[in-house]
């Protein structure tokens, strides 16, 4: 892993995520996913040759088999120059026991899922410098972005490209929890606070969160309902995330869903499809996404870099989301 001193430089935009690498797939069958790419699309000046459209299962889950050709058609279909994908749909979430994100990416493989609470296979991507995926490890990390509710889709995708790619300023706020099993990322949050604050403004909390939180950038915590949702008040381009076993799981799920931190405001957030109990490599490294965010990564780059073991995890919301400028090298 890379020191984490005053954030680091990063390559250039020219080794980075843009418009021309980013490949937009849509469901041929959903009325709601072709409207909001085409919205996408135009609004991210995507070229229509990066947009495909393919005919995708319905429910939450399909099957390696059946995804294992959904994903040939798509990449049969996108330019070379793709380098990663946002899906525009809300379901399926899953492939098998993998995230559809990950299944994306990579290829489906039972090693990314099927050890469940035992380690799973690595992402070669974790906390490394520039983006081309697709070129360097045969990979193209993808992002959901839910399209089942067209105006929810169209705010996510406006917060996006308000965040543009200024200085932006906004408060990391870093939660400790009374949930002990999903507490675990709290061990690493003093040496967050002390090694990127000179850099960002950064606050640590404990639950029970009674009061407004403004001004949030970014919100990390461990709960299986984030019972202050909805005091929290974020800025565009906001990531959020909150620590358990099936944050990924959009629907029909026990425990509180991604979806829920991009209705009320956040722009990427990121949960797991099936168990991982708290391995904390399964989970996003806060100081890692953090110093690529903050260094003027897209929240795609930042989020999968974050991640030591994705198979299990989805990546939602608009992947393009850039709320702080390049840093020069």
């Amino acid at each position: 892993m890379l020191a984490l001193g005053l954030i680091a430089p990063v390559l250039s935009r020219g080794e980075g995520l843009t418009e021309a690498r980013l490949g937009v797939v849509f469901n041929l069958d959903d009325a709601s996913s072709r409207e909001v790419a085409s919205y996408y699309a135009t609004q991210r000046a995507i070229a229509p040759g990066n947009v495909v459209g393919v005919h995708v299962p319905a429910g939450n889950v399909i099957s390696p088999a059946v995804f294992a050709r959904l994903r040939s058609q798509v990449l049969d279909q996108l330019p070379a120059a793709v380098q990663s994908i946002v899906l525009v749909w809300t379901r399926p979430f899953a492939v098998g026991c993998m995230s559809i994100t990950a299944a994306f990416a990579a290829g489906y493989r039972p090693g990314f899922c099927e050890p469940g609470c035992a380690k799973t296979l690595a992402n070669p991507l974790f906390d490394s410098d520039g983006w081309l995926p697709a070129d360097t490890v045969g990979w193209w990390p993808a992002m959901l972005l839910p399209s089942e509710d067209r105006a929810l889709a169209r705010d996510l995708i406006r917060r996006g490209i308000q965040a543009g790619a200024g200085s932006s300023t906004g408060t990391v706020y870093l939660v400790r929890t009374q949930d002990a099993v999903r507490n675990v990322r709290a061990a690493g949050y003093q040496q967050i606070a002390s090694t990127l604050s000179a850099t960002l403004a950064i606050r640590q909390l404990s639950t029970p969160v009674n009061t407004d939180v403004v001004d949030a950038i970014a919100y990390f915590t461990g709960a299986a309902h984030v019972n202050e949702i909805s005091r929290i008040h974020f800025r565009p381009g906001a990531v959020a995330d909150h620590l358990t076993s099936t944050g990924g799981v959009l629907s029909g799920g026990g425990q509180m869903s991604a979806l829920e931190w991009i209705r009320q405001g956040a722009t990427a957030s990121y949960g797991t499809v099936s168990e991982p109990c708290n391995h904390l490599g399964k989970f996003p490294d806060p100081r890692v996404l953090l110093r690529h965010y903050a260094g003027g990564e897209t929240a795609l780059e930042a989020y999968w870099k974050s991640v030591v073991m994705p198979g299990q995890g989805l990546f939602i919301g608009e992947p393009l989301s850039r709320p702080f400028a390049a840093r020069p090298r």
